[in-house]
């Protein structure tokens, strides 16, 4: 349990800070190309490596939740990229736009989403562009994935955080009706606190898990054991932190939502705490795995999302065993 919650995981205090952006998927003019080629996800996990290093005070309170934050982002699969493109497009999105900033605090804050270009063409038939929303809860977050008007949760965090999630899905233009899939990356009760909530409320959704944590978590939950599409999403087995633990990546959009199979620092890449670990070796063998693929945005459940060259960070973490 980490210093912002009672004994029992209740969160002692949180705020609420919104910000949205759009990210656009692999090939679209808008969105400069992925750093490395993609490499398929492998199976099985298991072989392993030494001790973890020491962290920061930060890392070391993070392993419950809290409060609630967004951060937004849409990425769409298209088009041959722009080799003269400045890094800020003009396009379609304005770079003189700046979120609304709000006080620490404010539930209802929200900052202005960036638009996808409207006549970009799809290059992968029927897969629309991906837009995603952080839930900052305190030191833990949960993630609202969206594709149109509907709608895939990533994490719940504690009990008591579905309202967060709901003004999340309100400030994108949705509402619980519009969730179909809420994907729970393992069962440790900050990112699965709420599910029961959440799903009493998503009542079109259906809910997973990896299959080892299936009887950790009281909801009625579908077991995922890698390599299942939900929503366009790969889900890849990544355990370690837990044995059941699950990453979901979206390839075309160059997302992968991370859970706690990966910690962010200061911008950088880290290894979470080791006694929230269930097998070390086997979650630095996650780690390389995860190297291995092409990503350029990280979503954790605890630190900041890192937004361009994720999985060169990646590899430097996995380099660095």
């Amino acid at each position: 349990m980490c210093g912002d919650h009672s004994h029992d995981g209740t969160p002692i205090g949180h705020s609420h800070v919104r910000s949205r952006r759009i990210f656009y998927p692999a090939g679209h003019p808008l969105r400069a190309p992925l750093a490395r080629s993609r490499r398929a996800f492998l199976g099985d996990l298991g072989r392993g490596a030494v001790a973890m290093a020491v962290l920061s005070p930060m890392v070391l309170a993070a392993c419950s939740s809290d409060g609630g934050s967004e951060t937004t982002a849409t990425i769409d699969p298209t088009a041959a990229p722009d080799p003269t493109a400045a890094p800020e497009p003009t396009a379609a999105v304005d770079p003189t736009a700046a979120p609304e900033a709000t006080a620490a605090g404010d539930p209802t804050a929200a900052a202005e989403p960036t638009v996808a270009d409207p006549t970009a063409e799809a290059e992968t038939p029927g897969l629309e562009p991906l837009t995603w929303a952080r839930v900052n809860l305190g030191f833990v977050s949960a993630y609202v994935l969206v594709r149109g008007n509907t709608a895939a949760i990533v994490d719940t965090g504690v009990a008591g955080s579905a309202e967060a999630i709901g003004q999340s899905l309100a400030d994108l233009g949705l509402t619980y009706n519009d969730v179909d899939h809420v994907i729970l990356t393992h069962s440790h009760s900050d990112h699965a606190g709420a599910i029961g909530a959440v799903l009493d409320q998503a009542v079109n959704a259906t809910g997973y898990v990896g299959e080892a944590d299936l009887g950790a978590v009281s909801a009625d939950l579908t077991a995922l054991v890698g390599g299942e599409d939900v929503f366009g999403f790969e889900m890849l087995a990544t355990p370690g932190h837990t044995a059941g633990h699950m990453a979901v990546i979206d390839h075309a959009a160059g997302v992968l939502v991370a859970g706690d199979a990966l910690f962010t620092e200061n911008g950088g890449v880290i290894e979470g705490p080791e006694r929230f670990f269930d097998d070390i070796p086997q979650s630095r063998e996650t780690i390389a795995r995860l190297a291995e693929l092409s990503y350029e945005t990280l979503l954790v459940g605890h630190g900041d999302p890192i937004e361009g060259g994720a999985d060169s960070a990646v590899a430097a973490l996995a380099a660095s065993f």
